[in-house]
């Protein structure tokens, strides 16, 4: 699956943390049903706690973009995350008998502060380019995973889950992202942008979310 044209270059510099992370036991699990249901409710309940900082970060963007078209993309994300995405962690978890607010009580793991924390951190320290480099691995490596699955012969016990990344509103986000990505690259390093100093630092931001994707799903297994 390809979104953009920044998106691959980075995914390619990323180079064996990129399949460690959309190729992860985790997601094969999902694939093939295997995974334990617990596995799969424990890392429910810590995606839950991740989307909330996640869309902190997208709310971040907008504060860090220099356009009104950047500024509604992002907006437009936030909106998706708290309303959409968000909405299937509490009616999956509503289903195996978690409400809401256990989700929001919740304890937060280690592998899900250092993600999120990093992800923030970056987005404080960083210009808004740097923020999309640790917020893309998230989104654009769920809408591949999501496609590849759903293209895919997969069991039907996470036949939702999967069925939600790999939908035409989830795909559609990934390339309305990935071109925002291409924008953001262009305006702020230019047409050539792997022959810019800069570019290095930037695919050292999408590999560290890389790993740190990898690290969460480790996570997921072993509730």
């Amino acid at each position: 699956m390809s979104y953009g044209n920044t998106f691959p270059l980075w995914r390619a510099a990323a180079g064996d943390h990129w399949p460690a992370y959309t190729r992860h036991a985790f997601v094969q699990g999902l694939a093939d049903g295997s995974l334990p249901r617990d596995a799969f409710m424990h890392y429910l309940v810590q995606d839950y706690i991740f989307l909330i900082h996640f869309s902190r970060a997208w709310a971040l963007a907008v504060s860090k973009a220099d356009t009104l078209d950047e500024m509604r993309h992002c907006a437009a994300t936030v909106h998706a995350l708290l309303n959409q995405e968000m909405g299937l962690h509490v009616k999956l978890c509503g289903e195996a008998g978690i409400a809401e607010a256990d989700l929001i009580a919740a304890e937060e793991r280690p592998e899900n502060l250092a993600y999120t924390r990093y992800v923030l951190d970056i987005g404080h320290r960083g210009d808004f380019l740097d923020l999309l480099a640790a917020l893309a691995p998230c989104v654009l490596g769920y809408g591949e995973i999501g496609a590849r699955l759903a293209a895919s012969d997969h069991a039907q016990t996470y036949a939702e889950w999967i069925g939600t990344y790999g939908s035409r509103d989830y795909q559609d986000l990934c390339h309305e992202v990935a071109a925002l990505i291409d924008a953001s690259v262009a305006r702020r390093i230019g047409p050539e942008p792997q022959t810019s100093p800069r570019w290095g630092l930037v695919c050292e931001r999408f590999t560290m979310a890389t790993r740190l994707e990898v690290g969460f799903w480790d996570m997921g297994m072993t509730p």
